[in-house]
């Protein structure tokens, strides 16, 4: 006769196969992911340095230096004299040259050729370090089975970048632009800070196991989650504003704040014809649209902090205080910036705090959606 078992015995063993079941969730995916995070972790900050890269070379004016898309054998700089020359023969023949650069010299085009090819190699070795690590991850195994879809979608997200940087240049060669359009630029700025953000966010699911995510999904905050949403569709408007506004120098004009020219409104906001150009290239109206943005944004992120003060998740509280003192941070900033014309120190330095901003509400709007659970006690 079999001996009774004991009621607490019971109890354990349910346990025990609920555990089991629990972990089937992530059995044979999870594997050794640390190979993945560390692929993830550097290409992020590859594309940061890509990013600050890029605003050096655009507050440079080096952008338009090379003339040519050439994705193989222009990864190669001049090396001859000769080669020099013609290169800057070919730069000679843009408006940016023709209006602004007259009197520019052999050594002084180097520089800010050397700004645009590093700018454009750099690129390149996002591409490459994508394409070599997804292939030694996926053949090694080590890629999660559920995001290996997910993961393999950066690298065209990747060559589209490339391709709209293209495009961008090629706005300022036309003979007419003395710059590039600053829609393109904007266009730029933004699929960067998307393909950015994109990692990021799966790099945050990586990090946890699937059955982890599965259990903190159930104790999701869902007017948070929809609010750190907004949150961040309106940071990401915030910065393709401010592209529009370094695409133009905007930045550089009206200088004094709260008003513009001592009024509200700076003057002139459409004396652009067709009217549509004033929102793309209108320095005062430019300007004042993202002023505008910046305040309204400030206002949304004190609605999020109010309903984030009630949040039952430490982490998550936590998390949206560093969005709160980013937020009045960049602001400030933004403000010292225009005051003083916006030099490339300060005007980099406002950049590069936008990217920590826009991380840090994107790992806001994670932890809302997926808690991390703890203890009452840790809370």
């Amino acid at each position: 006769m079999s001996e009774k078992r004991s009621i607490f015995e019971e109890v354990g063993g349910d346990t025990e196969r609920a555990a089991a079941v629990v972990g089937a969730i992530s059995r044979g995916d999870d594997g050794d992911r640390n190979l993945t995070r560390i692929w993830l972790r550097c290409l992020i900050g590859l594309i940061v340095a890509m990013i600050t890269v890029g605003g050096l070379t655009r507050l440079t004016d080096s952008g338009l230096s090379i003339t040519e898309w050439d994705p193989v054998m222009g990864a190669l700089p001049p090396l001859s004299t000769l080669a020099w020359n013609a290169a800057f023969d070919a730069y000679k023949l843009t408006a940016e040259y023709t209006f602004q650069n007259m009197a520019m010299t052999l050594p002084e085009f180097k520089i800010i050729f050397w700004w645009e090819w590093a700018h454009r190699q750099l690129g390149r070795f996002i591409g490459l370090f994508w394409f070599f690590g997804f292939i030694i991850l996926f053949l090694l195994k080590k890629l999660p089975k559920r995001r290996r879809w997910s993961l393999f979608i950066i690298g065209p997200f990747i060559g589209l970048q490339g391709v709209i940087g293209w495009l961008m240049v090629n706005s300022g060669l036309d003979g007419v632009r003395v710059d590039v359009a600053s829609y393109w630029l904007m266009a730029h700025l933004g699929a960067a800070f998307a393909l950015l953000g994109y990692i990021f966010w799966f790099l945050q699911m990586i990090d946890r196991s699937d059955s982890d995510l599965l259990q903190s999904r159930r104790l999701r905050e869902p007017k948070l989650f929809g609010m750190s949403t907004i949150l961040m569709y309106f940071v990401a408007l915030q910065i393709l504003l401010g592209a529009l506004v370094a695409g133009i120098d905007a930045g550089r004009n009206y200088t004094d704040w709260p008003l513009m020219a001592g009024e509200f409104l700076p003057p002139d906001i459409f004396d652009l014809s067709p009217w549509w150009r004033n929102f793309f290239e209108n320095d005062g109206l430019v300007q004042f649209i993202h002023r505008l943005s910046a305040y309204c944004l400030f206002v949304f992120a004190v609605l999020v902090g109010l309903k984030v003060r009630k949040s039952a998740h430490k982490r998550t509280r936590s998390a949206f205080s560093l969005v709160w003192v980013l937020i009045i941070f960049q602001l400030v900033l933004g403000v010292i910036t225009v005051m003083n014309s916006s030099p490339w120190n300060l005007a980099i330095f406002h950049q590069f705090s936008a990217i920590l901003l826009w991380l840090a509400v994107i790992r806001g709007r994670f932890l809302a959606g997926f808690p991390v659970i703890t203890s009452l006690r840790t809370n």
